[in-house]
């Protein structure tokens, strides 16, 4: 019976994942949402355009490897309930639907251009990830390892599912290399450039305050979902370096030399001590209390960003990147939605936990 509970949780956390991979495709996909009116298009004009009509290396390149995830993603989730060539062709057939759906409403977007090419890539990037996915299963020691350590971490159940992938839900929007390390203000040219003279800009105190909040979030969704409290700082620590380095990653990847790293500033490293040091401080305190102070600190947080802190508009960092694609304004966009929806979220799920 507990090998079945713990399958089935992890059926649904790897469900959950996909549907949240999902939501991050329509959003990059429609944003921003406005503008929508009809130009005269036919959708079967459009499947049966040449393909070269819209080629771009770079398009194409990015339309793979963003399905490539969600293929992975849905085919764990159907592997954990279906056989190999089931789950395969269900998560392209998956994939497919959802890009065509895409490409659909984007005739309907003048900033957009649908296209059979897109549908083509993004189909063969679900393709990729759904063979991954059934390797992986295959890979018998490297599958029950990881079992293994979930099962050792983290508590099982809905709840705690919904929490994971909360936690990877924060990861993704926090390796953003325009957004300081836990921060959501936008770098952008007008930071302090290496060698160049400049007015020393006040010490951004309200910056600072937010990331310490957004480190109190995530100590307290861990210890909603650690079956050890004592170790979340070691956890903690181990996600934040992780984080650190997809974002330097990122950061060599898309930004121009002189912005390398100006995502690590005086504001992010005070407000991570900071808020190092309040959960060392308040880790004695019993479970009741700390749900309602992780509740209180998610509430402050969500003040903070939306009506406290000028977080700049994702266009203001673009300056900053040395790749000018639309893109890269979706990313940002998606990043400060994120940053803005994650409190509310993770509010829900102290509300559900409050009487585990």
């Amino acid at each position: 019976m507990s090998e079945l509970f713990i399958s089935e949780s992890r059926a649904r956390l790897r469900t959950l994942l996909a549907a949240g991979y999902a939501l991050l495709i329509v959003y990059g996909s429609l944003s921003p949402f406005s503008g929508w009116r009809e130009q005269g298009l036919s959708f079967a004009d459009v499947l049966h355009s040449p393909l070269a009509l819209t080629f771009t290396t770079f398009d194409s390149l990015v339309n793979l490897l963003a399905y490539i995830p969600f293929g992975l993603l849905v085919g764990l989730a159907l592997r954990a309930r279906f056989g190999v060539v089931v789950s395969v062709m269900t998560a392209v057939a998956c994939g497919m639907s959802l890009s065509a759906g895409m490409e659909y409403l984007q005739m309907y977007l003048p900033t957009r251009v649908s296209s059979n090419l897109d549908v083509l890539t993004n189909t063969s990037g679900m393709l990729i990830g759904a063979m991954l996915a059934v390797s992986i299963t295959s890979w018998t020691w490297l599958h029950g390892e990881l079992i293994r350590r979930r099962s050792v971490l983290f508590r099982h159940g809905k709840e705690m599912d919904f929490g994971l992938a909360l936690l990877s839900l924060w990861v993704f929007g926090q390796i953003n290399p325009s957004l300081p390390m836990l921060g959501n203000v936008f770098i952008t040219d007008a930071a302090h450039q290496p060698f160049v003279s400049s007015m020393l800009e006040p010490f951004g105190w309200w910056a600072s305050f937010a990331v310490t909040l957004n480190l109190l979030m995530l100590g307290a969704l861990l210890l909603t979902l650690l079956r050890t409290p004592r170790r979340v700082i070691t956890i903690l620590l181990a996600v934040l370096s992780v984080v650190a380095l997809m974002k330097f990653i990122a950061a060599a990847l898309l930004l121009k030399s002189w912005a390398l790293l100006l995502w690590i500033n005086s504001e992010a490293m005070f407000g991570m001590l900071l808020g190092l040091a309040l959960l060392i401080a308040v880790l004695w305190l019993p479970r009741a209390a700390l749900i309602r102070l992780g509740a209180a600190v998610a509430f402050g947080y969500f003040v903070i960003v939306n009506f406290v802190v000028d977080g700049n508009t994702p266009a203001a960092a673009m300056s900053v990147y040395h790749w000018h694609y639309l893109h890269l304004l979706n990313y940002n966009g998606l990043a400060q939605t994120i940053a803005m929806i994650f409190p509310v979220l993770l509010l829900f799920h102290l509300w559900r936990i409050r009487n585990l």
